[in-house]
Formats: C-alpha cells, sequence, structure tokens
C-alpha cells in the first residue's frame, strides 16, 4: 500500500500502526503519532489499522532551552 509518512510518499507492508512502527525501526523510540490528521495514543497503535493512502506524522519530542 502507499502511505505519505512524513510528508513523503513510500510503499508499506505494514497492516497497523504499530508494524509500521517496527519497520521503521521505531517500535521502542518515544514519539506521538497522527494518522490523516488524527492523533493515535501509544496504546491504540497496534489495533490502529492502516489503508491505502492514509497520511502518517510520527513525530520526536524536542528537547531545548
Amino acid at each position: 500500500m502507499t502511505l505519505t509518512i512524513n510528508g513523503e510518499t513510500q510503499e508499506a507492508a505494514a497492516e497497523t500502526l504499530a508494524r509500521l512502527l517496527e519497520t521503521l525501526e521505531l517500535a521502542e523510540a518515544v514519539v506521538a503519532t497522527a494518522i490523516n490528521g488524527r492523533f493515535v495514543r501509544a496504546a491504540d497503535r497496534g489495533r490502529t489499522a492502516l489503508r491505502d493512502g492514509d497520511s502518517v506524522e510520527i513525530l520526536a519530542p524536542m528537547q531545548g532551552g
């Protein structure tokens, strides 16, 4: 399926958001996620299905001062 991940179109075989994070080697990372502009809690990623054409945002917290 084709997804837009952080603004870039990519092919992905992941069926869930959790599996997508695994394939991107981000499964253990502390990140915020959204699909089509809707926030997805970490606890819900395993049951959040991805569909062809979805837009996925994966954001890491920033530190600064």
